[in-house]
């Protein structure tokens, strides 16, 4: 058989259960069933298991009480155009068969033509959500979806409350507002992250200021921290970079010690857990982003967590223009638009219901790089901590040294890309960036930002993807 069919083609002979193991292995929400002669008999989609359970079948029954026998498949010689118009929208693979009805392929929309850093992956009630929100005419603001997704986010991290918005930086703008940030105070930022950390300070009129990163972690250096404090100083934030936490006891120790605030940006480490406790439900307020490329995505949308219930009053009034709650149109403050619409939600919620499988999945892709790239000596692997658990949201390495006018960084980068595999440079130090320019060294934000990849990481990557990035990854590292 063609290996890369191993794990999407099943005999008929077999039960639920192993349909259930091989999905789980191939990531693409689908089987094709072969009969004793090796001919396709029908399609298993996890859906069709979905149903199957809600119509009391178990998991020992034979996979023949699932399997749909309606299927579409195409001979070998569909041309690809011809191929595209029969998966549409409706079917996401698709087999290949000869002229005897055996599978001998499949298509795939998603990665016949690319590797892709990121993809969202849609396996729950999205449809459902969605389709109810617009069958009941709510689809902005209000809606059951919106207050869901607060309760039960909250509820993940471990936070008492939970207020949605339109997107991570405007949760981010919302939480130092509802803490009084102003013009003439000063916030502590990394300078290794997305500029939008820096840009919420900015809104308020505050100034950010830029700490520098340590090597362990590629968070914001505790001693960085302290070195920038000043009587202006009002809050910090720490940004848990791709997904591995901050040092978070130093910080919290720093803050309180000096009265300031702790905003934890976990734009990208949704799960991600600092000695037992979800990051985001540390600090004063935690601040989430759903954008498309996110562990769990509503599209675009963000949400601020706290245990602070003043804190939280705030925020809700701030995110309605600033309306007051019990008098409709009185407004107490200059607010904002900064809401979540109901159809957003709709799909966080669904969203929400994976993550402990999207997490899972994403550890497999890790363990995989870890297996592919061990022993290779050009490359820093991403932190790893006992008192941590980072959730991975890119897969990245940091190569050693420069060679030449260009870095093997971004030499490497552009050579893959050749090869339709999509990787990412890490951030630029906001420091060096026009809006923020400054003379200042930090050291270790400044290699790490120079010499960072970040790598194919999307939930759904097949395993010989990876190993396919791993082998080219390698083959250019030998000619460096």
């Amino acid at each position: 058989m063609n290996s890369k069919l191993e794990n999407i083609v099943i005999a008929e002979d077999r039960n639920v259960y192993d349909v259930l193991e091989l999905i789980d292995k191939n990531a693409k929400g689908v089987v094709f069933v072969v009969d004793k002669d090796n001919k396709i008999c029908g399609v298993i989609t996890d859906g069709d298991i979905r149903r199957g359970l809600l119509n009391n079948i178990t998991i020992n029954d034979k996979l023949t009480t699932v399997m749909n026998r309606s299927f579409v498949a195409v001979q070998e010689n569909t041309s690809f155009d011809e191929v595209m118009e029969r998966i549409g929208y409706k079917y996401k693979s698709i087999p290949i068969v000869n002229s005897e009805g055996e599978i001998v392929d499949y298509y795939s929309l998603d990665l016949d033509c690319n590797i892709p850093i990121s993809k969202p992956l849609f396996i729950g009630n999205e449809l459902k959500y969605v389709t109810e929100c617009i069958a009941t005419n709510w689809i902005s603001s209000k809606g059951k979806f919106v207050n869901m997704f607060e309760s039960k986010f909250a509820e993940y991290i471990g936070s008492e409350y939970a207020a949605a918005t339109s997107n991570g930086t405007t949760a981010l703008h919302l939480a130092l507002e509802a803490l009084g940030i102003k013009a003439g105070d000063e916030v502590i930022v990394p300078a290794l992250t997305f500029i939008a950390t820096a840009n919420a300070v900015t809104y308020t009129g505050a100034k950010p200021v830029f700490a520098d990163s340590e090597m362990d972690t590629w968070n914001i250096d505790p001693k960085s921290i302290e070195a920038k404090i000043t009587d202006k100083t009002k809050a910090i934030i720490p940004v848990h970079i791709y997904g591995q936490p901050a040092k978070m006891d130093e910080i919290m120790e720093i803050a309180k010690r000096n009265n300031l605030y702790v905003v934890e940006d976990a734009a990208e480490a949704h799960g991600a857990e600092y000695k037992g406790k979800k990051v985001g439900g540390i600090g004063h307020i935690g601040v989430f982003s759903f954008y498309g490329n996110k562990i769990i995505t509503s599209g675009e949308g963000g949400m601020l967590v706290t245990n602070d219930a003043e804190i939280f009053r705030k925020s809700k009034i701030l995110r309605d223009h600033g309306m007051n709650p019990e008098k409709k149109y009185w407004h107490d403050y200059i607010g904002f638009n900064y809401r979540m619409t109901n159809l957003q939600a709709a799909v966080g919620c669904a969203q929400l219901e994976n993550i402990d499988y999207f997490l899972k999945k994403k550890q497999d892709i890790v363990e995989t790089y870890k297996q592919c790239l061990s022993g290779v000596q050009k490359i820093t692997p991403p932190p790893e901590n006992s008192w941590s658990i980072n959730v991975s949201w890119l897969y990245s390495v940091v190569f050693k040294g420069k060679s030449g006018a260009k870095s093997i960084r971004d030499r490497i980068i552009e050579r893959l890309e050749e090869g339709n595999i999509e990787c990412r440079p890490f951030f630029y130090p906001i420091h060096k960036l026009p809006p923020y320019f400054s003379e200042e060294i930090l050291e270790t934000a400044e290699y790490l930002s120079a010499n960072g990849i970040n790598m194919p990481s999307y939930i759904d990557i097949e395993t010989d993807n990876v190993k396919k990035v791993c082998n080219k990854l390698k083959e250019l590292l030998d000619e460096c």
